[in-house]
């Protein structure tokens, strides 16, 4: 029997990345630290983004479903210079 999948933590990894991001800020880390915490940093941001992604699809789904209501493509109205 298959295990079943934990439940995403959105909170939780964002946190977690936000003390992994001012860890290797603060330069203090040696080479092979900063390595693996870049690692996590990555692994992270891709839960993270997927998370998201999923939570906008399921929205798509919602207001689709309702007749009457429009959906429009999410746009981003902050100004983000970071691209993953």
């Amino acid at each position: 029997m298959a295990a079943k999948k934990k439940a995403f933590d959105f909170e939780r990894a964002l946190g977690e990345l936000e003390q992994v991001v001012t860890a290797m800020e603060a330069g203090n880390m040696p080479l092979e630290e900063s390595l693996k915490a870049f690692e996590k940093g990555v692994r992270l941001t891709r839960e993270c983004q997927q998370a998201l992604q999923e939570a906008e699809q399921k929205v798509e789904v919602l207001l689709k479903s309702d007749e009457g209501i429009e959906t429009k493509p999410f746009v981003d109205t902050e100004d983000d210079t970071y691209d993953a």
